[in-house]
């Protein structure tokens, strides 16, 4: 994956999962790249986006914060790997163990794993993150 697609969908996954239960593990990964210089700086700005999130989403007018907010991160995550190359992989470490989305009714987020169901016309959804055994109809 070229660079520029790197970051901008890197910069992307970040600010979707910025407003989901998930969000701890997504900031302590993006805080991680920047361990060499200012992690406290760059802890500090992701809680500041997130609170703007959320507080746009409760008003229902998030749509172009997030915009801005993507392209101000890739902007960011553009000039990290410019001068740290080397962090590439980690960001695409990163991308794969993320979860895609968070946080929602009938959702689940363990660590990096996310599960999700959704149920129409009255059906049945189990979800589990390891063994399960399901009995219908009394017999086991």
């Amino acid at each position: 994956m070229e660079l520029a697609a790197l970051t901008s969908t890197a910069a992307g996954r970040l600010i979707d999962l910025l407003a989901t239960d998930g969000w701890a593990a997504v900031k302590s990964g993006i805080v991680s790249l920047w361990r060499r210089s200012h992690p406290e700086r760059v802890d500090a700005e992701l809680s500041e986006a997130r609170d703007e999130l959320m507080q746009a989403e409760q008003n229902g007018d998030d749509a172009d914060l997030r915009g801005l907010l993507v392209t101000e991160w890739q902007a960011r995550l553009a000039r990290l790997l410019a001068t740290h190359p080397d962090l590439a992989d980690e960001v695409r470490r990163l991308l794969s163990e993320q979860p895609h989305d968070g946080g929602s009714t009938g959702q689940q987020v363990v660590g990096s794993m996310t599960q999700k169901a959704h149920v129409t016309g009255g059906g049945d959804a189990y979800v589990a993150g390891r063994d399960q055994t399901i009995n219908r109809g009394g017999t086991g």
